[in-house]
């Protein structure tokens, strides 16, 4: 295969960068070269999409012929800033385009907040979804659980805590989060927003599917319907109140699990080390702003779990907007200051925040893409361009490929028919590491 005109890195392999992948690879004179922390490809499709969300995790499918492209390469286990730099992107590529995503959550900022029993919804996300990082999430003694945040996370893990576990045993969830999610003795989840059911950011889809649980009760404070005119609402909206709605007026008899809504609260507190209580205060707005009305209420709880968002965090050497989160750019171009950074780019949630959905990202790299290809028909190669991977293999460093992650793959598969489902995760650091290390020269990677 000929050397083609340009080499384009991308920082991230999860939906925005295998779309920016995808749009790249039909160039017959660009290379890509697309590298990520872990040994596994798909970000947030493998590792944010809940495990029995099948229909938008078989997007993973379509993303994965990006891969058949012989121009196209997965270079994991590199992190970015460690184990390779912005300088050396740079050097070794005629574009580098950042597409790391959000890796934090934002924080309640109130009393109480650091208490056993407080944690993240990102975290607990990470944990039913099998990622290597993610600390194992122990539901004993827990009965009452709230989920603080009016978005699809907090309906995604209100739902894995709410669903009976037979229904997820066919699911690719580790068999040690199915273990702790079949011992749990759950009665009450709770999901809190400061804002009414009008405002909420919830798909309509996923919250139908939440409130038709089998075996779920739900309630929703009648007065978080005042006011609402629905001749006002979009069609999201309209249908979201529509549902929730429906199911506060649906009678199940002998549930076995509860669900509430509050809407018009906010946390003002947690009590206890562990949790044993929630102090919401009422809210209303002002002038479009949501203020507290000073009359509170107590939920007794053994877990709170927020999902009030994400936020991305700023990558070595790259220009980083502290207040919005993002690396600042203009239509995908990134900007130093007020001036464009030659040949950087970025692309999904660290481009324009966390907003949107999978496909989302596909629009969003079209246009980042557009920019790409245009800049580089102006600039041309870089004369000094260098093989980063062989740089890397100089220093006895060797990125896991394609046909590891294909390893990990047949490996998940193995373990799933073992329990009669078509794949279970690998969730643990050291297994993946020696599929990883299978047929390879050197030592072990460390991860980071």
């Amino acid at each position: 295969m000929p050397e083609p005109r340009f080499r384009v890195a991308i920082v991230g392999a999860g939906p925005s960068g295998l779309f920016a992948a995808q749009f790249l690879s039909a160039r017959d004179d660009v290379a890509v070269d697309i590298f990520d922390r872990l040994p596994t490809p798909y970000g947030l499709l493998r590792y944010g999409v809940a495990p029995d969300h099948t229909s938008i995790k078989a997007v993973a499918h379509a993303l994965a012929r990006v891969f058949d492209a012989p121009a196209v390469r997965f270079l994991g286990m590199v992190h970015f800033g460690r184990d390779v730099t912005r300088e050396e992107l740079l050097t070794g590529y005629d574009a580098v385009i950042y597409a790391v995503g959000a890796s934090e959550d934002l924080r309640m900022r109130v009393p109480g907040e650091d208490a056993v029993g407080s944690r993240s919804a990102r975290e607990f996300v990470a944990w039913y979804s099998g990622h290597p990082d993610a600390e194992p999430q122990s539901l004993d003694g827990v009965r009452q659980a709230v989920a603080v945040g009016v978005g699809n996370v907090a309906v995604d893990v209100a739902r894995i805590l709410v669903k009976e576990p037979l229904a997820l045993a066919v699911t690719d969830m580790p068999e040690d989060v199915l273990g702790e999610l079949r011992r749990a003795r759950l009665t009450d989840v709770w999901v809190v927003g400061r804002r009414g059911p009008q405002h909420a950011s919830f798909t309509t889809t996923e919250l139908r599917e939440l409130c038709r649980t089998p075996g779920v009760a739900v309630s929703v404070d009648p007065e978080a319907f005042d006011d609402i005119d629905d001749d006002t609402l979009d069609r999201r909206t309209r249908a979201n109140v529509a549902v929730l709605r429906e199911a506060s007026e649906t009678q199940v008899a002998a549930p076995r699990m509860r669900l509430h809504f509050l809407f018009w609260r906010r946390p003002v507190e947690l009590c206890g080390d562990p949790v044993r209580e929630l102090v919401l205060e009422r809210t209303r707005l002002d002038d479009g702003r949501v203020v507290g009305t000073g009359e509170t209420e107590t939920l007794e709880v053994e877990l709170v779990l927020r999902a009030i968002g994400y936020r991305a965090v700023r990558l070595p050497g790259v220009a980083f907007d502290e207040k919005l989160g993002v690396i600042p750019s203009e239509h995908g171009r990134v900007l130093n200051g007020s001036r464009v950074a030659p040949r950087e780019y970025v692309v999904g949630w660290i481009k324009r925040g966390p907003i949107g959905v999978i496909g989302t990202n596909k629009s969003d790299a079209r246009e980042t893409v557009e920019h790409v290809l245009a800049d580089l028909a102006k600039l041309g190669p870089r004369a000094d361009r260098v093989d980063l991977v062989d740089a890397l293999a100089a220093r006895g460093f060797v990125p896991s490929s394609y046909d590891d992650w294909r390893r990990i793959e047949a490996a998940e598969a193995n373990r799933g028919a073992s329990y009669a489902r078509e794949r279970m995760k690998i969730e643990a650091w050291h297994e993946l590491l020696d599929l990883v290390q299978a047929e390879r020269p050197g030592g072990p990677i460390p991860p980071g």
